[in-house]
């Protein structure tokens, strides 16, 4: 076996090759799908010496398998022909080797949370550019859930988004964090539960902490379960303003977050009227529902399942990032069986792609999921508000 080989001549092979040669390697290895951008940067940038980042790579490929280690055989013979020779590989491979990725090709979406790596945490741990995280943070973990399903005027209730908060919690839950879990919570509620929060005796011992508030909305603003048809412009609705999350857990009101990452995801809405099945989570009366007996003649089956939810927020406190469900002029989507499309994307990309990408490039993967938005003539596009992250976070899932 190719990964046996490259276990046995380790140690000579450590010893001899070239940081030339490391690096063709490396390119070569990415190319072949071996290794990913990130792999391949963190060997060289996060090993001083040649030796290292020689070990750091032969241990990679090795622990991927006999067809990546046949592979990176394959390369060093045609490398450096001396090396390979002294140490006497054989490049014979597997007969049914992987071909490499086709980036134009979707990749296969894992069903549940694929965990890092022990030597992947120990290796990042050594970088001074991301935020740190230790085993006794991890356990420390803990998020907010707040889904607001039924409302108290029954047109107004949310279809599908149950299956947000099962989604969400078992994602959360995977990734190492305490869910403290709220359901049908008034603006004022709401409020209470992020203040509370902020209290909570595990965020001075935790790395990072997730809020996730999926309900009605406006501009800036969460709606609670009491929101009502407004009879004019200037009536108080039943709401929880978006820049409190940002208030009560920045520096200032929250110490024990000082320095840590605070990711916010919010799946509230704001659009226009979509048609007889489509339901707009907005405050204004006429884009809540319409007529659900007749559909649209107009609208391809696809779509009768589909409801709109945008929100919009700024904020300016240091090491937040957001992920909010569109841009500010546009809708977004919610099946009315399977939850936001949003949600079902962000458990698609995080199952898949947690346990070796940063929060930031999650969030990127999970906007480029809605260039291939399957519902004819309808688009989507989630955004990421005012990053102030200053350095990059992992999730370390199963750490």
């Amino acid at each position: 076996m190719a990964d046996k080989e490259l276990g046995r001549v380790r140690s000579d092979f450590v010893t001899s090759v070239s940081k030339a040669v490391i690096k063709l390697l490396l390119d070569d290895l990415v190319e072949d799908g071996v290794l990913n951008d990130m792999e391949s940067e963190s060997i060289l940038e996060e090993n001083d010496s040649r030796a290292d980042k020689a070990r750091c790579l032969i241990d990679i490929v090795k622990k991927k398998g006999d067809t990546a280690s046949s592979k990176m055989i394959v390369h060093l013979k045609s490398r450096d022909s001396s090396l390979y020779e002294k140490l006497g590989l054989s490049c014979s491979q597997p007969s049914q080797a992987v071909p490499a990725p086709d980036p134009r090709k979707p990749p296969e979406w894992s069903d549940t949370l694929i965990n890092t790596t022990e030597q992947f945490w120990k290796m990042k741990m050594d970088d001074q550019s991301i935020y740190h995280v230790t085993k006794d943070a991890f356990k420390n973990r803990v998020a907010l859930l707040i889904t607001n399903i039924k409302f108290t005027d029954g047109k107004f209730n949310r279809n599908g988004a149950e299956k947000d908060e099962e989604n969400m919690r078992k994602l959360l839950s995977a990734l190492g964090y305490e869910v403290v879990q709220y359901t049908n919570l008034t603006g004022k509620a709401i409020n209470k539960a992020l203040t509370d929060f902020s209290k909570h005796p595990k965020l001075k011992d935790t790395d990072s902490v997730l809020v996730v508030i999926m309900s009605h909305g406006k501009l800036g603003a969460v709606l609670g379960v009491d929101c009502k048809e407004p009879l004019c412009a200037n009536e108080e609705q039943d709401a929880f303003e978006v820049n409190n999350i940002y208030k009560q857990l920045s520096s200032d009101k929250c110490p024990a977050l000082l320095n840590k990452p605070k990711i916010i995801i919010i799946q509230a809405c704001r659009g226009e009227e979509r048609g007889a099945v489509l339901v707009s989570d907005c405050a204004k009366p006429d884009l809540v529902c319409d007529d659900l007996k007749q559909p649209s003649p107009s609208l391809p089956a696809d779509e009768e399942s589909l409801e709109d939810d945008t929100l919009r927020c700024v904020h300016k406190e240091k090491d937040f990032i957001s992920l909010l469900s569109c841009t500010p002029d546009t809708v977004s989507y919610r099946d009315r069986n399977q939850g936001s499309i949003l949600i079902q994307y962000i458990v698609q990309v995080f199952n898949t792609f947690a346990h070796q990408d940063d929060v930031e490039e999650l969030f990127r993967k999970v906007m480029q999921r809605f260039e291939d938005f399957s519902v004819p003539n309808k688009r989507q596009m989630p955004t990421k508000d005012r990053c102030t992250l200053t350095r990059r976070f992992y999730f370390f899932p199963g750490l």
